[in-house]
């Protein structure tokens, strides 16, 4: 009769154990990893380094964002171009939720969440755009005429966006402004050649009636400025002066001074296949990634000069900081891990294991 409880019993832990590792809740702040190969969003408990729950998302998963609240996460489901949906988790209850169709917008890729909105990069329509999830609806897309829009950084005053052209070996500044004032086109009443007067009485003036509870119609302009070939991966200086980013064909650094709309600076890093660049939280150092190089390299923001390679594995790809500013976490795909970088010592000091090919990664942070 014992001999019929134990496996009973035993099958009873096993359950209650499941059960208890499925119900692990989580954190008020997360680490998000995707995992290109399992087609899935890794929660990660940041100070157990420990996977809590996973999710699914579509084939192809690049790049991943966090809501402002940090209750849902969307993923950008790439497939070189020919998909056309963003993966959408419900981070608090560890789930799937419909996916966000982009219609014709192929290929989205580089994600942001600024003013209660997501912007994303489409890269096969070369668009950028921006989703309102109160509304369901994407409410505004602009094209870049650029190849391989891929990255993407939006200013919290939403007056400026940044993107990376990897195939044009541009970057785009698109700035807002105020569109001016246009007079009636010639011929009509009050334009050139119509005569004295202005527009028949009861019309309004041809911009509309204008007072001070109008704002003005705002318009985007935007600057392309020359980079090395093949920049993706680029991030803005916490000061908001510069941007860097990493050539993988050239293996440069293009400095771009945000202000002048120019390239301040080149330098010779020899970063080959870089694919991703990320400031630290002070500013002070710049984080590079390749996919053909074990190696991170690090450089000091002020000099422009290498500080350290750290020898990683055999290549990573997304970089995401640690709202500490104390650590970076390297999404090393060909190893299939995620290494855990001190940012004091400049030492890796442990891995997540967060699915096979991890890429994209995010911080959430529940309001």
């Amino acid at each position: 009769m014992r001999l019929r409880l134990i496996p009973f019993a035993l099958l009873a832990a096993i359950c209650c154990s499941s059960i208890g590792l499925r119900a692990q809740s989580t954190p008020s702040a997360s680490l998000l990893v995707l995992s290109k190969r399992n087609h899935t969003l890794s929660i990660v408990d940041p100070a157990t380094l420990k996977v809590v729950a996973t999710a699914p998302v579509g084939q192809d998963p690049h790049e991943v964002i966090a809501s402002a609240d940090g209750k849902t996460a969307y993923v950008s489901i790439y497939g070189g171009g020919a998909f056309h949906v963003l993966s959408v988790i419900d981070l608090v209850g560890q789930k799937a939720l419909p996916d966000i169709d982009l219609g014709v917008l192929n290929g989205p890729h580089g994600l942001a969440f600024v003013g209660g909105r997501l912007w994303f990069t489409a890269e096969g329509a070369k668009v950028i755009g921006s989703y309102d999830p109160a509304t369901s609806k994407i409410d505004w897309v602009m094209g870049t005429g650029q190849n391989r829009t891929h990255m993407i950084y939006v200013r919290p005053d939403l007056k400026q966006i940044y993107t990376t052209n990897v195939a044009s070996a541009t970057v785009s500044i698109l700035e807002k402004v105020a569109r001016p004032m246009m007079g009636p086109p010639p011929g009509a009443p009050g334009g050139p050649g119509s005569g004295p007067g202005g527009p028949p009485p009861g019309m309004p003036p041809p911009n509309g009636p204008q007072s001070v509870d109008r704002p003005p119609a705002m318009d985007w302009n935007q600057t392309v400025i020359p980079v090395g070939k093949g920049s993706e991966g680029f991030d803005v200086s916490p000061d908001g002066r510069e941007l860097w980013t990493a050539a993988a064909q050239d293996g440069t650094i293009s400095i771009v001074d945000i202000a002048g709309e120019k390239v301040a600076a080149t330098l010779d890093a020899k970063v080959f296949g870089a694919n991703r660049l990320k400031f630290t939280l002070d500013g002070k150092l710049v984080l590079v990634t390749s996919l053909r190089d074990g190696n991170l390299v690090v450089y000091d923001a002020a000099s422009r000069k290498e500080v350290k390679k750290v020898a990683i594995g055999h290549g990573a790809a997304g970089i995401q900081m640690d709202p500490s500013g104390t650590r970076a976490f390297l999404a090393c795909g060909p190893d299939n891990y995620v290494a855990v970088l001190d940012l004091k010592s400049l030492e890796i000091t442990g891995h997540i294991d967060a699915g096979g090919e991890p890429d994209g990664m995010a911080w959430a942070v529940r309001q």
